[in-house]
């Protein structure tokens, strides 16, 4: 339950953010203000608007997202010292892999509770909302199931983790870059999506850590 939290409280933050650029956009005369702002350019932002309806509304959201970043500060820091207790080796392994950091890694963690629950990597990847699940009757597969099935929560940290990779290292992005020639870009992220879950579901069973030549090789 609190680490279902984390992301849904992130969620709203970047929902606030977002609101502040979508009013600023609007306002043609203070383009060069455009942009996200964190806890060291907020100052001031308000007043650059003379509606004051418009600058009151901007105030209050402001002041959601510092009380916003007070709060996931707090809850991360709590969640990192439970993990730490928990299973430190899965956690640290977790952060071996190019642009997971500790949020990823601790939802990733809990979301999965223990990999070996899970017989086979397909499995896992159905859980994980990855790939859509397969229809069985009397041992016979008959297509697949809806694509809502499984773990919504692991299904946003892979997608997280795929966006982040390639902007954490230069072998992800020339990975994805291949694939988009293949599939498009949308496919593209899926496809990495997939093959990190499939990379995870192993370094888990397996206790090793994420190796980025290994990975590149297999996806290509």
């Amino acid at each position: 339950e609190r680490i279902v939290r984390r992301p849904r409280v992130a969620f709203d933050d970047e929902r606030f953010g977002e609101q502040v650029d979508r009013v600023f956009e609007r306002g043609v005369h203070h383009a060069r203000f455009v942009g996200r702002f964190d806890g060291g350019h907020r100052e001031g932002v308000a007043d650059h608007f003379e509606d004051r309806v418009v600058r009151k509304s901007i105030a209050v959201d402001l002041a959601l997202l510092a009380h916003y970043d007070t709060l996931l500060t707090d809850l991360e820091r709590y969640l990192v010292r439970q993990a730490k207790q928990h299973d430190p080796q899965a956690f640290q392994l977790l952060r071996s892999i190019p642009g997971v950091g500790k949020v990823l890694a601790l939802t990733i963690l809990y979301e999965i509770h223990t990999v070996q629950r899970f017989d086979r990597v397909q499995e896992f990847a159905s859980y994980a909302r990855l790939v859509k699940c397969a229809k069985e009757s009397a041992g016979k597969k008959h297509g697949t199931s809806g694509a809502k099935m499984g773990n919504v929560h692991l299904k946003w940290a892979f997608s997280e983790a795929a966006v982040l990779f390639i902007r954490h290292n230069e072998s992800g992005k020339k990975l994805v870059a291949k694939l988009e020639k293949r599939v498009g870009k949308g496919k593209a992220l899926s496809i990495l999506a997939h093959k990190l879950g499939r990379a995870v579901y192993y370094m888990l069973r397996r206790g090793k850590a994420f190796e980025i030549e290994r990975f590149v090789a297999t996806v290509n």
